[in-house]
């Protein structure tokens, strides 16, 4: 069976992606900070019948990026590696004028330094993978400026930035960067909390556009969920 790695999948996108992968009979290593949240998520993963090793912790921390790759190693290897883990680094999110420094680090750190951090342990088994993949979650804020969205925008910049300089270097691989659109997550909740996000789509709705990507395998670059469904 396959094996992928998906951080941040108790709950929204990282928990919807990781359920259809199950469904599909792929074994997964998921992670999140919130251990209750990522017990209650793995049984529900676990009941389709493949394999579930589920992490609590941070991917800031080298020690938990070398635990989950530790993990696929032990499930056979790993073909699929999922940076979907990310911090706002303001809640709520504020102008630049006020964007606290502390913050702004702690945004780079999960949502780029970690990600390569695992990128790096997990090279040597994707490129033993028959199809090797890197999907890194990026945002419409990494391409568009939209006031308040300054630091977090910075950071998904950053990591795009980073899977295309990778895609060139790792020419075995593919390396997506994807903008999934708008969704209805605590993410965005906590980035605007007097929003109404009634009507954004619910995680489940953009998952399609993933095994989309999966399935087709196209080049190496970045993809927007959206454009993806649109074409189906």
């Amino acid at each position: 069976m396959p094996v992928a790695i998906i951080t941040g999948a108790s709950k929204g996108f990282g928990k919807a992606l990781a359920g259809a992968l199950a469904a599909r009979g792929w074994d997964l290593v998921v992670d999140a900070r919130s251990a209750d949240a990522l017990t209650k998520a793995a049984e529900e993963l676990g009941a389709h019948g493949t394999r579930v090793v589920a992490l609590p912790g941070t991917v800031a921390d080298a020690w938990h990026r070398s635990a989950l790759i530790a993990a696929a190693r032990d499930l056979g290897g790993l073909d699929l590696l999922v940076n979907n883990a990310s911090v706002l680094g303001s809640e709520p999110l504020v102008p630049l004028e006020r964007h606290p420094l502390d913050g702004l680090r702690e945004a780079f750190e999960v949502n780029v330094v970690a990600p390569l951090g695992l990128v790096q342990e997990a090279l040597p088994l994707l490129r033993e993978a028959a199809a090797g993949t890197v999907i890194s979650l990026s945002s419409d804020a990494a391409a568009e400026a939209y006031e308040t969205w300054g630091g977090y925008g910075a950071s998904k910049a950053a990591l795009d930035h980073l899977s295309a300089v990778l895609a060139v270097e790792e020419p075995g691989l593919r390396v997506w960067a994807v903008d999934p659109g708008d969704m209805r997550t605590d993410l965005y909740r906590a980035a605007v909390p007097v929003d109404d996000d009634s009507g954004r789509p619910e995680p489940a709705t953009v998952v399609p556009a993933f095994l989309r990507l999966l399935d087709e395998r196209p080049a190496s670059g970045r993809y927007a969920a959206p454009a993806l469904l649109e074409t189906r």
